[in-house]
This record gives structure tokens, sequence and C-alpha cells, in this order.
């Protein structure tokens, strides 16, 4: 297969849905000879910061010289972001051969009765990645949840970080914080360090320590509030802590939480703290709160939950960003009321639209809803078509802000 086949193969998996479960990954994986088993790895799980906290370890891995992996999703502009190395996308040809790989087993198993799905598929082609492209680390972000996530068919890793739990995913995950923060904490193994945030809710925190106590695993519960900022312009954090200084590229207060989760599991796998620093600084992220634009400012960021729309609304007020022209999209099975509710009201006017995705929630609907937060909020279905009327309708001192998911930023560009 080439590369647009490989792709359209693996987006073809998406018929058979979201199936829970390590059975089918692991014969897949074993077919495969267990690249996961044949490389030191890192396992991030969580509700947000998974992306960022998962980019600064790979980073600092680099930096300090282990050639290292990362696996994240979803993408943004390309498919082969969510398979990296040394901070590059794999070439398209690197997909096409470990997808044309993985096809070939697929296949035998699907003569057997077993059905693998899409991200079971992406999992076993980034493990390959790695392992043919001679990683010596791996760092893997959770798809969804942790306990029964594909990529909990990691047995031993060298450390893992328990990001930012809230409400998501609630009718796969449950809909009370503990329940959702016991099955993140499924990527726990015995013996296996643990690091995580006393930013947590106090209940997700004490799940975490119960799951590390039962497990017996060393846990680091770090402090973000321990960081000093000495300066914070937008594009650029420079912050103390533990008596070191950090400087950060990515945007929002949050950031600085996952910035000290990725420090604190470095220092667990014995980086130098030079290495530390040149890590975070190189982060950026594609998405995140990113600035596209000058005049007018342009910020797209593909959070979809309430904590994203939260860091959000901070961030906004934090910077004291006005003029704001917002186009935004969700997923239907998101909380759009919430998010609305948290972000509308800081913008000037708000246009929706509906992203190429057969989860979205229509435009129609969520200008309902809109209008009651903005009343200068209007409907254009189209992704492209309503960005070329928002940014054509902005001054240079204005600012366009693209939000709520990150299939209308691929959609956009």
């Amino acid at each position: 297969m080439n590369y647009k086949e490989s792709v359209d193969y693996i987006h073809s998996l998406l018929q058979f849905g979201i199936k829970p479960g390590l059975e089918r990954v692991s014969m897949l994986l074993s077919a495969l000879g267990n690249p996961q088993d044949k490389i030191k790895t890192v396992h991030i799980a969580g509700t947000n910061g998974k992306g960022s906290t998962s980019t600064h370890i790979a980073n600092i891995l680099t930096a300090a010289g282990h050639k290292t992996g990362l696996y994240t999703s979803p993408y943004v502009i390309a498919f082969c972001e969510r398979i990296q190395i040394d901070g590059q996308m794999i070439s398209e040809n690197s997909l096409a051969n470990s997808v044309t790989k993985v096809r070939t087993e697929i296949e035998r198993l699907n003569g057997k009765g077993i059905v693998i799905t899409e991200f079971e598929a992406i999992t076993a082609a980034a493990f390959l990645c790695f392992y043919e492209a001679g990683c010596e680390f791996a760092v893997i972000e959770v798809g969804l949840g942790g306990r029964f996530d594909a990529t909990n068919v990691l047995s031993s890793p060298k450390t893992s970080v328990i990001t930012s739990i809230s409400l998501d995913h609630t009718k796969i995950l449950g809909d009370t914080l503990p329940q959702i923060a016991f099955e993140k904490c499924g990527i726990i193994k015995e013996g296996v360090p643990v690091v995580t945030s006393a930013n947590q809710n106090s209940e997700v925190l004490s799940v975490i320590e119960q799951t590390a106590r039962d497990r017996n695993c060393k846990l680091t519960v770090t402090s973000p509030k321990n960081a000093e900022i000495v300066r914070d312009v937008l594009g650029e954090t420079v912050f103390e802590y533990d008596g070191e200084r950090f400087t950060l590229h990515l945007c929002g207060e949050h950031q600085i939480e996952n910035a000290v989760n990725a420090i604190e599991a470095a220092r667990l796998l014995d980086i130098s703290e030079k290495f530390i620093k040149k890590g975070i600084a190189k982060t950026q992220m594609l998405a995140r709160m990113e600035i596209i634009g000058k005049e007018p400012l342009i910020i797209r960021d593909g959070g979809h939950n309430e904590g994203c729309a939260k860091a959000l609304r901070n961030f906004i007020l934090r910077y004291n960003i006005k003029n704001i022209k917002m186009l935004i999209g969700m997923m239907a099975d998101k909380d759009t009321e919430r998010y609305l509710q948290l972000v509308c009201p800081l913008c000037d006017s708000v246009t929706v639209c509906t992203p190429s995705n057969p989860r979205a929630e229509s435009a129609e609907n969520l200008l309902v809803s809109a209008k009651k937060y903005c009343v200068n909020s209007t409907a254009v279905s189209n992704p492209k078509q309503a960005y070329r009327q928002v940014l054509n309708s902005a001054g240079k001192d204005d600012a366009v802000l693209l939000c709520g998911s990150f299939y209308l930023m691929s959609d956009i560009f």
C-alpha cells in the first residue's frame, strides 16, 4: 500500500467503532512480534493535558540523546502527526510500510473471526514504527480511558503519568470523577512509579493514591502552585520550580501544571536538569491555544470539554484578549452547552459550523445555544467557508478564535 491507501485503510476500520478491551490488540501485536515490549516506554493518561505532557517528555528524552518515539491523538493537519520520532513526523513511506504489515495480520485475524478497530490498528502500527526505527524510548498517550485502552498492552513502562481528570466520555468511562479516575488508573502497573498533580480534584487524588498503594508504586504528587512565574507574555512563560528556571512556549496557566508533571517524570528517568529545560523550551503543539497569526491575532484550540473551556476562558482573561470573533464547531457527544456558556460571553461575535464528522453537532443546533450567551451569533455550516468569512471580517486589532474540536481544525487547515 502507498500512503493514501494506508490512511484510507485505517479510516475504513472506523466502521467497527470503539470496542474497549485488550484481547484483540494483544493478539495483533503478538502476531507482529510484540514490538512494544522491545522499547522503554512512558505511559500517559488523563482527561486534559495528555498531549502536552507527552510531548514535553518526548522532547526531554530526545534532548538527552535518546531516540524517542511519540504516539498521540488526534491529528490536526497530517495523519503522521500521531506518530513522531525525535520531534519529527514519520515519513509517509514509513507509515505505509507499517500499516501494510499490520493489515496482513489483521486479515489473518479476521479469518478467525477477530475484528480489529481503527485505534487498535493505529496503535500497533505506531509500536511497529518505533521498533523498526530503533527507538530506545516511546512516550505513549492513552486514547480513551486507560484500563481497556489499546495502549494498555504496555506491561512495564518506566513511569506513568496521570494528568488532569475531569468529566468526559461519561457514557463509556462513568459519570462520576471517581469512576473516571478508576479507569484512568488502569495504566498504573505493579511497582512502576507514577506522577500526578496536587491540583487534581480531591476524590480523583484519593483514587490515584489508593491505586498506587495497592500496586506498590512510588507516587510523586507534584505541586504546580510552587512554580513562581518570573515572566508571562503571550507565547512565553518563564517560571521557577524547585530551584530551577524553565521557559515554556505553550499558552495557558494550566500548561505549567503539565510542564511540572513532565519535569518530575523526567527526573524519575534520571534525566539531567539541562536536558529537561531544553525539552520543555522546545515544546510547541498544534491547536493547543496555538497562536498562528498576529494582525489579527489568530488562536486555534481543539479542546472540547468543560476543562478545556475553563482553560481557554482563563487564557483569554489572563492576557486580556479583546474584540474576539469566535468560530466554533463541536461534536454532539460533548457538553456543548457548558462549553459555550463559558467561552461565548467573552466574544463580540460567534460563528458556528458543522465539522465533517459523523458525530458532529449541526450548526443549527449549536446556534440555538450560542445565541443564549452571545446575541451576535450566526451559522455557516461549511467550516472552510465559515473561516473565510470570519477572517475577512476581522481587523488587525481583532482576535479570531477557532475552537471546539480538533476535527474543525482539520477541516479548515
